[in-house]
């Protein structure tokens, strides 16, 4: 009865502290399935408090068994350890040392092609019906505003104004909304799927814009097993990197940063513009475009290059 209580207890001073965390903006996916996981082990192995042992052995549990994940899952109950402990004086942080995350670097980009984003347009008519249609839309939606996948899937109908040529992001990281004005065509082309969407599902059981065959919200994971499912069938190279579905935002990023050096523009004036369009916290993240692919590179350092040449 103690037991079932106390732990009862900490599932719910779990939930508080996710929904403290998600108030301010942070999403927690991956914590929301895997720290109830977490408490669970805890009932499991008849603890009433977090112990920096049982955090450990839980999180070399990782389905995947890399260290990486294992961190990842300990950085998650050091996160709820921190709370709990400002409630509970008996708990242990697990420290940093216990299970050090390997040193990262972002990951280099794949940069799509046209001919790769048709291909993958094309390529979706191995899908069925509706789902054809909506991860055709998906896709050149993703390719021409350089959205976050979540935030496409959260678009709601009341957030795509197509006769105005503008759709509004209300879910976006960190809790910021934006307004994203669209190109004719993109306007033309979600207004083409909403007419098809409405004819083969007349009776949807989500506002979504964005839905699936049974009438529902895109799953994010489903979402990932779709497009690579895709990605396999288009013929798009993924000889020297393995392209995702978040690439269709870096292409878009970097497409926009090459445009504008071509065309001669400020792009150090513009690049808050652009920080902002693509929902980032600060110009700071956009910088790390200018590095992220060699053409980009070249054409920063031509530049600067060109400003050294003039001022001498």
């Amino acid at each position: 009865m103690a037991r079932s209580s106390i732990v009862s207890g900490l599932s719910g001073v779990l939930n508080e502290y996710l929904k403290l965390r998600r108030s301010l903006g942070f999403a927690l996916e991956r914590e929301g399935r895997q720290l109830p996981q977490f408490v669970a082990f805890l009932e499991a192995h008849d603890s009433v408090i977090i112990t920096a042992s049982l955090a450990l052995r839980w999180a070399l549990l990782s389905p995947s068994g890399s260290r990486s994940q294992s961190a990842s899952r300990l950085g998650m109950v050091r996160g709820f350890a921190k709370y709990l402990a400002a409630l509970d004086a008996r708990t242990e942080v697990p420290c940093h040392e216990l299970l050090p995350l390997p040193s990262s670097r972002k990951l280099i980009p794949y940069i799509y092609t046209d001919a790769d984003i048709c291909a993958l347009m094309r390529t979706t008519q191995i899908l069925n019906g509706l789902k054809q249609m909506t991860y055709a839309t998906l896709i050149g939606l993703l390719a021409t505003t350089g959205m976050r996948v979540g935030e496409a899937i959260a678009l709601d109908h009341q957030d795509v104004n197509v006769a105005a040529g503008m759709l509004v992001v209300r879910h976006g990281k960190f809790g910021k909304s934006r307004e994203l004005p669209l190109h004719a065509t993109t306007s033309a082309a979600l207004s083409a799927y909403a007419r098809d969407r409405d004819l083969a599902l007349r009776y949807p059981r989500s506002p979504s814009f964005l839905l699936s065959l049974a009438g529902t919200r895109l799953n994010y994971k489903n979402v990932h097993f779709s497009f690579l499912r895709l990605l396999r069938a288009s013929g798009v190279d993924a000889r020297h990197c393995r392209p995702r579905i978040h690439d269709l935002r870096h292409t878009f990023a970097v497409n926009t940063l090459l445009r504008w050096y071509r065309e001669g523009v400020a792009v150090d004036a513009r690049l808050p513009s652009l920080s902002t369009y693509l929902g980032h916290v600060s110009p700071a993240s956009t910088y790390w475009y200018l590095t992220a692919t060699p053409e980009l590179l070249q054409c920063a350092s031509q530049r600067v290059e060109r400003l050294v040449g003039s001022a001498s």
